[in-house]
């Protein structure tokens, strides 16, 4: 009996103490990036004994307010080639032009045999997109989107010609002309006529 008492009581004090400091109550740190995995896939090539196999990770990365990049990388393992691609993903950020939550104007992007045709749409509408193509605007912080995807299916190519298509964007006070500053320009321009003559 003497025994068993002396062999609980050392279980209860392990179950009694507290996490060391640091472990249990650090907050957890709120990323910078929104990092998505598109794709896996297994690859391999052929050598002399047989089959080497690898993984292909392509992951997209953006802070949801217009900064968005991509990366795709091999490695041994599913974890190692997420890992890579997350890097060059971060490596690789383009900023683009975004216009009350849709987009300035229509755009298009092609890359190999994949072509994406992006449009504006109002508030409300939501994304109209699928696959790769709505990772990648939701990553890139649009809410409202029309989309379509012609072509090739390929994921890969499908977002490079997605992320041309948005780096494509200028956004509206490169385009746009109002009728105030054209008047502006009209009533300057008057008297230094007026004294030539």
């Amino acid at each position: 009996m003497a025994q068993a008492n002396t062999q609980a009581a050392p279980a209860n004090a392990r179950a009694s103490r507290r996490p060391r400091d640091g472990r249990a109550s650090a907050p957890e740190e709120k990323k910078e990036f929104d990092e998505r995995i598109v794709h896996i896939d297994r690859v391999a090539r052929v050598v002399k004994g047989g089959r080497r196999f690898r993984f292909r990770a392509l992951v997209v990365a953006g802070n949801h307010k217009g900064k968005i990049g991509i990366g795709i990388a091999k490695g041994a393992d599913v974890t190692t080639a997420v890992t890579k691609a997350t890097e060059v993903a971060k490596k690789h950020m383009t900023d683009i032009s975004l216009y009350k939550g849709t987009l300035p104007h229509d755009a298009e992007g092609k890359v190999g045999g994949a072509h994406i045709f992006i449009k504006p749409a109002s508030a409300g509408t939501g994304l109209i997109a699928g696959g790769v193509v709505r990772t990648i605007l939701e990553v890139a912080g649009v809410s409202n989107v029309l989309s379509k995807s012609l072509g090739s299916t390929n994921k890969a190519n499908t977002a490079y010609a997605t992320i041309q298509a948005l780096e494509s964007l200028r956004p509206s006070k490169e385009w746009i002309t109002t009728k105030h500053e054209t008047t502006k320009t009209q009533s300057k321009k008057t008297p230094a006529n007026k004294e030539k003559k």
